[in-house]
């Protein structure tokens, strides 16, 4: 048995850390790292790990993804250059992003912001500013993008592998990414990753499942069946989803914080994000 999703899975193994109930955890940062700190998974080195920059004795990337925004194309026509024209009064009421600590993607857009405006007292300060245009709450990211498509909502966040494949189902959606006062645009790298539950009670066939999914040959077919993108350092498909991927990022700078560090101040962030935005 494995177990996907974010923190409500980490939250669920270490509940059941004296009969765990699944052998592999798939999740993404920091949920991984607090896993992997709490001890919940086993130390397990895939097979090629040494092709997989990021692999840890504990966990390993699965498949790379980036954070993105999307927009109306029929009605803004082209994307909103900065971040600075997101607070533009066009906006009110009709942009939207993901709330933090509700969805991966909302925490993602606020560690975004820190980035961007070069620390989060400065992210903060302007996403309290963007809160007169933002919709409100929105607990599900994925919902977002029919919004988008209707025009209800102008500009929403989002990620790559996502918004990618939602497109070809909402065709006036674009994926754009605002620059910040330098004009770099840039993404934060969001991967799913994977690990090997501790004391699982097929570890054996979690290894098994582990290492399929980190092979070549599964590796070659992410982009193809899913729109995710491969973490082996070997691996280069050649299909069409790959090279609209590669495409949307061209001239966007993808970067990582120091995921174990965000693990740790991640819920003294998201209370100060709560205070900035006057959000309950």
């Amino acid at each position: 048995m494995w177990r996907a999703a974010a923190e409500p899975s980490v939250e669920r193994l270490a509940k059941e850390r004296t009969n765990p109930q699944a052998d592999v955890l798939v999740t993404m940062p920091p949920f991984i790292q607090r896993a992997a700190g709490q001890k919940l998974l086993a130390d397990f080195s895939p097979d090629g790990a040494a092709q997989i920059p990021g692999a840890t004795p504990n966990y390993a990337p699965l498949v790379k993804n980036y954070l993105s925004f999307i927009y109306n194309h029929n009605v803004l026509k082209t994307a909103p250059a900065s971040w600075d024209a997101l607070l533009d009064k066009q906006f009110k009421n009709k942009l939207q992003y993901s709330t933090p600590s509700q969805a991966g993607d909302g925490t993602a857009v606020m560690l975004q912001a820190f980035h961007s405006f070069g620390s989060k007292q400065a992210g903060l300060a302007y996403l309290g500013k963007l809160q007169a245009n933002n919709v409100g709450p929105s607990a599900s990211t994925g919902k977002l993008t029919a919004l988008v498509n209707k025009g209800e909502l102008y500009v929403a966040n989002g990620d790559l592998q996502m918004n990618l494949s939602q497109m070809a189902r909402n065709p006036n959606v674009k994926i754009f990414w605002p620059a910040d006062a330098n004009g770099e645009r840039s993404a934060l790298a969001l991967p799913y990753a994977i690990g090997l539950v501790e004391g699982g009670p097929q570890s054996d066939n979690g290894k098994k499942l582990i290492n399929f999914l980190l092979s070549p040959a599964a590796q070659n077919r992410v982009s193809e069946l899913s729109w995710g993108m491969p973490v082996r350092k070997d691996v280069t498909p050649n299909d069409a989803n790959y090279k609209a991927a590669i495409a949307a990022m061209q001239g966007v700078k993808s970067w990582e914080p120091d995921w174990n560090q965000v693990a740790v101040s991640l819920q003294s962030d998201i209370a100060s994000w709560h205070q900035a935005t006057d959000s309950e």
